[in-house]
């Protein structure tokens, strides 16, 4: 075999091995493309901004307005503030097996939020709105720890995330409903 040869047919494995790896690669990311679509997961987008030092006071996290709600168009929404050492409401009511929109705010610093059992799981930054979209498929009382380090307390944050069968979902004349 002379040079020529010996060349063209490390550049024929060589093309071979590309494609081959281009095709992997293609697969998955279009593997992951598809599981994105078709699960509706995608990355956090949702940029909404608060002053931490006012969240309370007036807009949509004052005392009023958090817990579970439904409005007019039937939208399930969850509003929580998270602070040191504490979740405002401490227990939320939500349906299975409905859409309900959960949003978190923080007065002080950053907290986890983790529901047991379920696919929520976010971080809550101070000064921004976090939030989840999810349907809930487990009923009964789920276990919503504080899951980031956020002082001596911290062991202590828990709430409950209440899930009702969608009959006994039942808010009150203004669209809400509680725990109590």
């Amino acid at each position: 075999m002379d040079h020529a040869e010996t060349e063209k047919k490390i550049l024929a494995s060589e093309l071979k091995w590309a494609v081959l790896v281009a095709g992997i690669v293609l697969l998955i990311l279009g593997a992951i493309v598809f599981a994105g679509i078709s699960m509706h997961i995608n990355p956090p987008s949702n940029r909404e901004y608060v002053d931490p030092k006012s969240l309370h006071l007036s807009g949509e996290f004052t005392e009023g307005n958090l817990g579970t709600s439904v409005d007019k168009n039937g939208q399930i929404t969850t509003r929580v503030i998270t602070t040191q050492f504490a979740f405002v409401p401490q227990c939320v009511v939500v349906p299975s097996d409905r859409p309900v929109t959960l949003r978190f705010a923080s007065p002080d610093v950053i907290h986890g939020i983790l529901v047991t059992g379920t696919n929520v799981n976010t971080m809550v930054i101070p000064g921004h709105v976090s939030q989840v979209h999810t349907v809930f498929k487990k009923q009964g009382d789920l276990l919503m720890p504080c899951h980031e380090y956020c002082g001596f307390g911290h062991s202590q944050m828990l709430a409950t995330v209440r899930v009702v069968p969608p009959e006994q979902f039942k808010p009150d004349a203004q669209g809400r409903m509680s725990c109590g």
